[in-house]
């Protein structure tokens, strides 16, 4: 591969792949609380948060974790405010001690905080503006979860950087991906190069699913599935991707490593392969390499569909599971491919509508319909382009699922968001 071209791939997997802990949106939320009170020198006497419809759905239904089990966008703010640390970013509510669960709660008594939904046609949007006697602060997060776009302080800038409606993204440009070129950074990657945060992936996202397979959180679907259905290798890849959103959906405090800034989607892009390969005992170096397809074949499917939309990303990750175990069998581009567009022909356009318990069943459904279409293109069977949307070409079939995703979506997104608000 290209040297510069090798470079880029690998300055996405280190976008990409960070720590997180709870559910994203939440924590940008609290991010921005926690940067906007540390811009005021003080402790909000009264607290006022704009944000995007997308947001709002996210934020809704998830318990943000170190709360003491707290929902929605004032408790996410609360956290960061009483006992984030801003420098910590999407890991900002980690330094939460016991004592202030109790404050946290005080906290969003005894404070005046208000909400509205922003207006700014931007899909990821959060304003947090505080006050303390005559001392004011803002901080504006837009694109996407860790996006400082505007600071002030007493009505004076700090930082203004000037941002359009669209999603701002990371540095590098995710529209170099494809398919072939996955599958050919993945063969000739040095794996040192990618070693310590692919080796981070496993250690976290396997321990927040073994927590979820061990303990009651949420609906327990991983624990449903292994109970239900047994311990084969099939079962067990899609009970451990759901245990991990079991826990993470509903407040454990563990991290994980995410991907196109989720970490369900970070759960479902490596914790199946992290089954397959035991299952296997195909060494690290193949995980390793698998797992750098499953999570490029994600963030590729997830450029054209945007960060937050009413696509569930799951779907995506699915794909990139299945497009992963199919690595590790020994597949190749064109087997690879014709996983991909199976996978997508069998389970595209599930509704996202919101985080939440229910996000661990989806999940077992995405990696379902990945597993399917490995087995399908290994019994030598398959869904031909034509059928329906999709195309002769995988990274066309891609294309067709982003345009509905981004485009075709867009006016179902604004009704998932309508009923979720008017439910509140």
């Amino acid at each position: 591969m290209d040297k510069c071209l090798y470079e880029r791939y690998l300055d996405i997997l280190h976008e990409e792949l960070l720590p997180a802990m709870g559910c994203t949106e939440p924590i940008s939320v609290a991010y921005a609380a926690a940067l906007a009170r540390d811009t005021l020198g003080a402790i909000p006497e009264s607290v006022h948060i704009s944000v995007s419809g997308n947001i709002l759905k996210n934020v809704k239904s998830v318990v943000v974790p170190n709360t003491g089990g707290l929902k929605g966008v004032t408790s996410a703010a609360a956290a960061g405010i009483v006992g984030g640390t801003a420098e910590k970013k999407l890991e900002v509510i980690s330094s939460v001690t016991p004592s202030d669960k109790g404050r946290i709660s005080e906290y969003l008594k005894n404070t005046e905080f208000s909400v509205e939904q922003s207006r700014s046609g931007c899909i990821f949007d959060i304003t947090v503006k505080v006050y303390s006697g005559t001392q004011s602060a803002s901080v504006r997060i837009a694109g996407h979860h860790t996006n400082v776009v505007h600071i002030d302080k007493n009505g004076e800038d700090i930082l203004d950087v000037k941002v359009n409606n669209e999603e701002t993204d990371c540095c590098a440009d995710r529209n170099i991906l494809t398919i072939d070129g996955i599958i050919g950074f993945a063969d000739s990657v040095k794996t040192e190069d990618v070693k310590e945060i692919i080796e981070r992936q496993i250690e976290y996202n396997k321990a927040i699913s073994d927590e979820g397979l061990k303990n009651d959180y949420g609906a327990s679907v991983g624990k449903v599935l292994l109970k239900s259905f047994g311990s084969g290798v099939h079962n067990l890849a899609k009970a451990a991707a759901a245990a991990g959103s079991d826990a993470r959906m509903n407040g454990c405090s563990l991290p994980v490593v995410i991907v196109s800034g989720s970490g369900n989607q970070g759960m479902t892009a490596s914790l199946p392969l992290i089954v397959y390969a035991d299952y296997l005992n195909c060494g690290r170096e193949k995980l390793i390499r698998a797992l750098v397809v499953s999570n490029l074949v994600t963030i590729h499917l997830k450029t054209g569909i945007g960060r937050l939309s009413a696509y569930c990303g799951a779907v995506s990750a699915g794909c990139g599971a299945g497009a992963g175990i199919c690595y590790l069998y020994g597949g190749k581009c064109a087997e690879i491919s014709q996983t991909i567009v199976n996978a997508l022909a069998i389970n595209s356009g599930v509704i996202c509508d919101g985080a939440k318990s229910s996000c661990a069943a989806k999940i077992a459904s995405s990696v379902e319909a990945g597993i399917l279409g490995f087995e399908m293109t290994r019994n030598g069977s398959r869904f031909c382009g034509g059928d329906g949307i999709l195309d002769d070409c995988v990274e066309s079939t891609i294309d067709n699922v982003g345009e509905i995703a981004r485009i075709g979506m867009r006016e179902t997104d604004e009704e998932i968001i309508r009923l979720m608000i008017k439910k509140c």
